[in-house]
């Protein structure tokens, strides 16, 4: 089956067939205590979030390993659950007496103390600093479940489940060669240079779009259909819109449209897997609804990063700062060349589609097929971005998840970060990714595949 362009109407289909049976009960309002699942993906996401760039720690290479994490997670819980779902890796049951909670906290630690202890680009006394750090929460974990058979069960179960991903993982591409082809002519990107060392500034993590997916069947299954030609309307208007906003001095762009763009420049993974603990705890979700949620969410998460970053190197796009200053090279009449043009923000790789866009499109569209798009009381994010003032508020509410949605696609452009095309397709991206996933995985045992 070809499913190589953005095509969302039937795999969307199948997920609103599907819809029940990714909603949990509404009941009465659940005491906010979480659990095991949520406990350790915290700690996931603050250890693969805070690795340097190069070691990982970037959002798209940071969102694989959180992936990696939350799929053993789902796998240990899954096989003692008794009304279980198809499982990610791992095809062994255990005893449903098995302590769920030992399971959690073995599989997380030990799929994390296998990147840190393997990913390049970490000093030594770093490693070890983490590497004690995860053994300290572990054993702190396992200290809160009861000595014996149904503690050792559970740790079996988690090791299985470990073994099981990092298994799956050895030789997948990651760290491994840069995507990137240099060519200086129009339309394609070129990087900045670091004004204090003359080096260009490059991708931490040029590889992303080279790692073989969790789910998908190619890293490009879901090719955006690009940008639009130099030669267009449609290039000229996105064009003009991005010159006009997105600059560092813009005299059109709003005070309030400046803190958002910078607001929204933090990381995919954090904020939204932040947003799945509170949703789901405020539902009520048990233990194995939670690992389901979140291993969902976070694979489609690691195969949107990756199909993204396949697609901004086969298209090699430039960026609004490489444009904007050569439009008398696009042979557009209708764009005109600013030789000083230069971004609010800027990013190191080239611009089509949004990375952003393509991992806020997989989140969020898993997170609709469990909770709907609509929040009753709204939910809140706490940004992470380096970008905002002192004064600046931090953490925002939002209604709904097309509210978010909408807004970070303007934000992109205000930024003068992309194009709004780049912003459309990869928000297309990401959803097309967590429709194919919804799918063909993590359906209830028994039910047709």
């Amino acid at each position: 089956m070809k499913t190589n362009r953005i095509v969302t109407g039937a795999v969307a289909a199948v997920v609103l067939m599907l819809g029940t049976l990714f909603t949990p009960a509404r009941g009465g309002p659940a005491a906010p205590t979480g659990n095991a699942v949520t406990a350790w993906n915290q700690i996931a996401v603050t250890t693969l979030t805070g690795l340097p760039g190069p070691a990982g720690g970037a959002p798209p290479a940071a969102q694989i390993h959180v992936g990696m994490v939350q799929g053993a997670v789902y796998d240990a819980v899954n096989a003692i659950e008794p009304k279980h779902h198809r499982p990610y890796l791992l095809n062994k049951r255990f005893s449903a007496t098995a302590s769920e909670d030992a399971a959690v906290a073995t599989a997380a630690y030990g799929v994390l103390r296998e990147i840190v202890a393997t990913v390049p680009n970490l000093s030594d006394t770093a490693r070890a600093t983490l590497l004690q750090s995860l053994l300290t929460q572990y054993q702190d974990s396992l200290a809160g479940v009861a000595n014996g058979p149904f503690k050792r069960q559970g740790i079996a179960a988690g090791n299985a489940a470990a073994q099981a991903m990092n298994a799956a993982r050895r030789d997948d591409g990651r760290f491994g060669p840069s995507q990137w082809v240099p060519n200086r002519d129009p339309g394609h990107w070129w990087p900045l240079t670091d004004p204090t060392t003359g080096a260009l500034i490059l991708d931490p993590t040029p590889w992303v779009g080279g790692v073989r997916p969790f789910l998908l069947q190619t890293s490009s299954q879901f090719r955006t259909p690009g940008p639009n030609a130099l030669s267009s309307t449609a290039w000229a208007k996105d064009f003009n819109e991005v010159k006009a906003l997105g600059a560092v001095n813009s005299s059109v762009r709003t005070p309030e449209q400046t803190y958002i763009a910078r607001w929204w420049q933090s990381t995919p993974a954090a904020s939204w897997n932040a947003v799945a603990r509170d949703l789901a705890v405020r539902n009520g979700l048990g233990i194995g609804d939670t690992a389901r949620l979140l291993a969902m969410e976070n694979l489609s998460g690691a195969d949107a990063a990756i199909n993204c970053w396949n697609d901004k190197y086969y298209w090699d796009f430039w960026r609004p700062w490489n444009a904007i200053p050569r439009a008398d090279e696009d042979g557009n009449p209708a764009t005109e060349p600013d030789p000083g043009w230069t971004a609010l923000i800027t990013a190191p790789y080239p611009e089509h589609p949004s990375g952003h866009m393509c991992l806020d499109g997989a989140h969020t569209r898993v997170l609709r097929m469990f909770f709907g798009d609509v929040i009753e009381g709204g939910y809140r994010i706490t940004s992470g971005s380096t970008l905002l003032l002192p004064t600046d508020e931090r953490t925002r509410s939002f209604g709904s998840f097309s509210q978010a949605l909408a807004e970070i696609v303007e934000a992109r452009i205000w930024a003068g970060l992309h194009y709004r095309a780049a912003d459309v397709q990869g928000e297309a991206l990401g959803q097309n990714v967590a429709d194919y996933m919804a799918a063909h995985y993590f359906q209830p045992v028994g039910q047709a595949h």
